[in-house]
């Protein structure tokens, strides 16, 4: 009989529990840790309020407003290895194009304060068996400092309930806040979300969020960006210091598309008059000719803004949001990977950069 690879590679074995003296869990619910990107209600984590998502009449809505794209922990520490012990729900476990550390796992991030930012740690991974949950740990750390964690929620599953668990006498305080700056709202499709990132940090939202140290919220919604009214109304009343618009690739037409972008991005602009917007078109080197008729559609809305004296609007073409890595950084010439996410991120923050300026 054939070993499993992870009786020939030992660096593919995935924990199940933690065989570990000494941790102790905390629940990341209680202080001083802080929850960034999703909120607790009716039992499970959620990017918006369920009676909203409800409201839009939208099953795919309905069911991806409780997966945790753009859900954050963070906190800060002096324990030799973090663990994590997660209860999940509605995971999508049978992606044939998304890797299962992308789809349900969670990763860490380190600030050791020496000037480098967050640095990627580890992926807690899903064993293949996974049911409800699991349990992992990562050591060791290179020095017993203090430094900031960020751990990453997975993008396509809902998350229960967490708990960190750190060595038993470890410190434990709030991380080093983000920058004095509301969250960027981003609100789009599929890509949005994360598909298919290898893993939850390598959303593009994760690389500006290090970039810039800033504050964001998720909501991408594979399949289902359709613009309702509901949902307009809903990211319209958020605090947010910029929004950005990636909607077009879910509409079901092109008359809908014309009947909703426009009047999605006015709804916005209404409730935040100087408000900085960022417009983009699907995220192709190269876009199928039947569908540059789409991006025109999203152009116009941008066009428009600016003919009537808009300022703060700005336009990003799908073609240069993939200029880094043309078609090399989708897995489907659609979703990208994780260099497409890398360009992606590196075309908006380069926008935002230059906002914030």
């Amino acid at each position: 009989m054939a070993k499993s690879l992870e009786a020939i590679d030992k660096n593919f074995k995935v924990e199940k529990k933690i065989k570990r003296e000494g941790v102790k869990f905390y629940d990341i619910e209680q202080e001083p840790f802080e929850i960034h990107g999703v909120y607790k209600e009716n039992g499970k984590f959620r990017r918006m309020p369920e009676k909203v998502a409800i409201s839009t009449k939208n099953d795919g809505v309905i069911a991806l407003h409780s997966n945790t794209a753009g859900g954050r922990i963070r906190f800060r520490t002096d324990s030799p290895y973090v663990a994590i012990s997660v209860k999940l729900c509605d995971a999508l476990r049978d992606m044939g194009k998304f890797s299962v550390t992308g789809a349900l796992g969670l990763d860490m991030y380190v600030n050791y304060g020496d000037g480098e930012g967050d640095v990627y740690q580890h992926t807690f991974v899903a064993p293949p068996d996974l049911e409800n949950g699991y349990e992992s740990l990562k050591g060791e750390f290179k020095d017993d400092n203090m430094r900031d964690i960020t751990v990453n929620f997975p993008l396509y599953s809902g998350v229960e309930k967490l708990y960190i668990g750190l060595d038993e006498n470890a410190n434990l305080e709030k991380a080093a806040p983000y920058i004095d700056k509301k969250p960027i709202v981003y609100y789009g499709s599929s890509i949005t979300q994360g598909g298919c990132a290898s893993r939850a940090g390598n959303s593009y939202q994760g690389f500006i969020s290090r970039r810039f140290n800033c504050d964001y919220i998720n909501l991408g919604f594979s399949g289902s960006a359709r613009a309702e009214d509901e949902m307009a109304e809903y990211i319209s009343n958020l605090d947010m210091s910029i929004f950005v618009f990636d909607y077009e690739h879910n509409a079901p037409t092109i008359e809908y598309l014309r009947e909703t972008h426009q009047k999605m991005f006015n709804k916005v602009r209404a409730k935040h008059p100087a408000l900085p917007i960022i417009i983009m078109t699907s995220p192709r080197y190269i876009q199928p000719p039947q569908r540059e008729i789409w991006c025109d559609v999203v152009k116009e809305t941008y066009e428009k803004a600016v003919a009537a004296g808009d300022k703060n609007v700005y336009f990003l073409d799908g073609k240069d949001l993939m200029a880094l890595c043309k078609n090399e950084g989708t897995i489907d010439k659609t979703h990208p990977n994780d260099l497409g996410f890398f360009a992606i991120a590196s075309a908006v923050g380069d926008i935002i950069e230059k906002i914030w300026k």
